[in-house]
């Protein structure tokens, strides 16, 4: 039987550092880390989302923003709401939600913020940075995932991995960083997506499997060769009578069918989604420290 990568546990105890790590910087005189997040329209997800982002900012000891507009709003007002964050020398780094309401270009949005304040890793010069290893900002879920695969002492050098999904904010980062000379990394990376032919034999092979392609319970046991390492980023909201609120949460792997074969496997809910929130706060935290390096 597998052993469960508990992201809830482990994003717990990354918080408890940070307050730390705050407390003694708010001793010592040093500013209080500062997010904030940038919320247009309603979408049920994202509110939700975004106020988890409130709340653990208050638990860590950062101060926090929200800032809302409907749906309705322009592209140049959310440009405006960006331009006036970056001048705002008491904020470390902000994000603009995704995703955005179709009348605004999301890549235009991403492009506008400061890369010195895009905690979400997504403005093409982190991105760049983090394909030949400088430092930066890594997206948060990818960089969430390498924590677990560091504090679980997840051996990857010279390993298999295969990533299922192609995506910006999960897929191609996570096959860059996983085949980095760093540790985690170092393995030989497959990136497998919808168009690949014969997807099982690759998925087979793998000794690390990544699979973000928001197809709820796609892998099973079947796939998924004896002793591998499961990272499951999958969130999709199935129908089921039996809950109250009408449906539950699956990830892109079948849990109880992969535990039986796997070595270790990450739960949906519990596993990566909570890691992503925490590699926000962590970013925002080296943000702030990397601004007073360069002051000083």
């Amino acid at each position: 039987m597998a052993e469960v990568i508990d992201g809830k546990l482990t994003s717990a105890q990354i918080k408890a550092e940070i307050k730390i790590e705050v407390e003694n910087r708010i001793t010592q005189g040093k500013k209080q880390p500062h997010l904030v997040a940038v919320l247009i329209g309603e979408d049920g997800a994202s509110m939700t989302y975004v106020h988890s982002k409130v709340k653990d900012c208050e638990e860590v000891g950062f101060k926090s923003g929200l800032i809302s507009r409907p749906a309705s709003a322009t592209e140049a007002e959310v440009l405006q709401i960006v331009d006036a964050l970056n001048a705002n020398t008491d904020v470390d780094g902000f994000i603009v939600q995704l995703p955005l309401p179709a009348h605004i270009n999301a890549n235009k949005v991403l492009q506008a913020i400061d890369p010195k304040k895009d905690v979400d890793g997504f403005h093409p010069e982190n991105v760049g940075k983090m394909s030949i290893g400088l430092e930066g900002f890594v997206p948060a879920t990818p960089y969430g995932i390498m924590q677990l695969l560091k504090r679980y002492n997840i051996e990857t050098v010279g390993k298999h991995c295969v990533v299922i999904g192609r995506s910006n904010i999960v897929g191609r980062p996570m096959s860059i960083l996983m085949s980095g000379n760093t540790n985690p990394g170092n393995c030989t990376v497959t990136l497998v997506h919808s168009k690949t032919k014969d997807l099982n034999s690759y998925v087979k092979a793998a000794d690390i499997l990544i699979v973000a392609l928001g197809r709820p319970e796609f892998v099973d046991a079947s796939m998924v060769k004896p002793g591998a390492v499961i990272i499951d980023v999958g969130i999709t909201r199935v129908e089921d009578a039996t809950k109250k609120s009408g449906y539950r949460i699956a990830g892109d792997v079948n849990y109880a069918s992969v535990a039986e074969v796997a070595s270790f496997v990450t739960p949906v809910p519990g596993g990566v989604g909570p890691m992503t929130r925490v590699a926000l706060l962590m970013n925002t935290l080296k943000a702030c420290e990397m601004r007073e390096a360069a002051e000083n």
